[in-house]
């Protein structure tokens, strides 16, 4: 499993950003983009007397490209080729557009531009509610937990409930937690095997709870600006956290950690009879794998000396701590979730490939 950092830094970083963060929903017509001759950008708010400056992360570029339905690659162009015209495009469209947006900022910065509609789940609310649950588990580890640009993550393993794949090779039954603040995913909840030979992490794809950031518009009608503070937020979001608790549990019962090790155990009796390098190739083209991604899953696969499913099951997941990326890691972890719920026919197809 991909490493992260500590829960004190955790912690430490989700009480700095507490601090530093401010919510708006603002009228299309208040904002306005500049950019400068080096290509930086800001989005230029007009709040109470006064307009505020803030820069603008490439993420929320991307969203506010889409929201106006520039191409990002034609509003990248002009970005560093014509900036004058970039400007002179989105502001069009800013007045033009009567929509509301929600702008999430962060230390100064706009990090997403998001619907009105978007429904606020934070990183540091989630973990005040399910930190003392995950604790609660059987002598709980944090395998990893990380907070990156786009999304938080905790990883946990209770090795009180186990499972053997074959003898000497024991896995124990965890919980995946994520969520994204800025319009990058669901907040969910789902089941994790750690297997301890490799200190793989598979991500189950199956019994695990999604919330969309979807809710009721915010705001006023008028143009007035509507500035969310963090308080407000909490409040808002505390009863949802709530039923967090019971799907964490439900995710290391045994019965689910059994059903889920069970699937991940028929994939021993999946022999790779093809070409182990097409089998991958078809993995890779299946699941939009790179040409680096493709050979370091063939050279894990090919390492181990398991050419079954579970040896390709295995070699995604145990490439997942090579990954520099934790957001793409984790979506290794999960990939090894998906392996294990093909249907046979979809299993053929890997197994066979020539």
């Amino acid at each position: 499993m991909k490493s992260g950092r500590s829960l004190v830094s955790l912690a430490q970083e989700l009480e700095r950003q507490l601090a530093s963060k401010k919510d708006l929903v603002v009228s299309s017509s208040l904002l306005r983009h500049d950019t400068d001759d080096t290509g930086d950008t800001r989005l230029v708010i007009e709040e109470g007397s006064a307009p505020v400056q803030y820069g603008v992360t490439p993420l929320a570029r991307r969203q506010l490209a889409d929201k106006l339905k520039i191409p990002y690659a034609y509003f990248e162009r002009m970005r560093t080729e014509q900036p004058v015209l970039l400007d002179r495009n989105v502001n069009t469209w800013l007045q033009s557009d009567d929509d509301r947006r929600m702008i999430r900022t962060l230390d100064g910065n706009v990090r997403a531009v998001l619907s009105e509609r978007y429904r606020r789940l934070d990183n540091f609310d989630l973990a005040e509610s399910v930190l003392p649950i995950l604790r609660q588990l059987p002598e709980v580890r944090f395998e990893s937990v990380e907070l990156t640009e786009t999304r938080m993550y905790l990883k946990c393993v209770t090795p009180r409930v186990t499972y053997e794949m074959a003898p000497g090779d024991i896995v124990q039954a965890g919980v995946a937690i994520s969520n994204s603040e800025v319009g990058q995913g669901t907040l969910s909840v789902q089941p994790l095997l750690y297997r301890l030979v490799c200190r793989n992490g598979l991500i189950a794809s199956d019994r695990s709870l999604r919330k969309t950031h979807v809710g009721r518009a915010l705001g006023n009608d008028d143009e007035s600006i509507t500035v969310f503070k963090d308080d407000t937020l909490r409040a808002d979001d505390k009863a949802f956290f709530l039923k967090v608790r019971d799907v964490v549990q439900a995710a290391v019962a045994e019965a689910t950690f059994r059903q889920t090790a069970q699937k991940l155990q028929r994939t021993l009796n999946i022999p790779l009879v093809g070409d182990p390098v097409k089998s991958v190739e078809v993995l890779a083209n299946r699941y939009v794998l790179n040409d680096s991604e493709r050979a370091g899953v063939l050279r894990h696969l090919i390492n181990q000396g398991d050419l079954s499913g579970y040896g390709l099951v295995n070699a995604v997941t145990h490439f997942s701590q090579e990954v520099e990326d934790y957001d793409r890691a984790t979506e290794f972890e999960a990939l090894g979730g998906k392996l294990i719920e093909l249907p046979a026919l979809e299993w053929k197809g890997l197994a066979e490939a020539i």
